[in-house]
């Protein structure tokens, strides 16, 4: 074999260990269940806060916020952020998580809100939806 060809098939060999590893550190959706198996890794949870539990934030403490959620298969973890409370924050129908689970808590990294539409109550405008752009009914 020429030494062109044991350089590229070893840049190819390195290159496939890159994407590899790149892969293998990628965080996941998942639940609380499934990164409490793998605490040294990331996970994005989905799930919906839990009103019926405390919500715990002091500004003057190092902006440490905590609450309860629940994910998508039902199982509820205590979640602590190092952040600002969002605004709104109680009125949230879902919360995405991005952080490691740290014992019985969700240490969150990152906090993703999907706040309800201002839109969803409120009557169409009249005229809204009658007429197509030609014209027609």
């Amino acid at each position: 074999m020429k030494r062109n060809h044991i350089i590229l098939i070893l840049v190819i060999v390195v290159a496939i260990g890159v994407v590899i590893s790149t892969f293998a550190d990628a965080s996941t959706y998942s639940n609380f269940a499934e990164a409490s198996q793998s605490p040294q890794r990331e996970f994005h949870i989905i799930g919906k806060l839990n009103l019926d539990k405390p919500i715990e934030y002091d500004p003057t403490q190092g902006d440490n916020f905590s609450f309860y959620m629940t994910d998508t298969k039902g199982d509820e973890r205590r979640v602590t952020y190092r952040g600002a409370k969002p605004q709104d924050f109680e009125k949230s129908e879902q919360v995405v998580l991005v952080g490691k689970t740290d014992g019985d808590e969700f240490r969150a990294s990152s906090l993703l809100l999907k706040c309800p539409s201002k839109y969803d109550d409120q009557e169409k405008p009249k005229g809204f939806g009658e007429k197509t752009f030609e014209g027609k009914e």
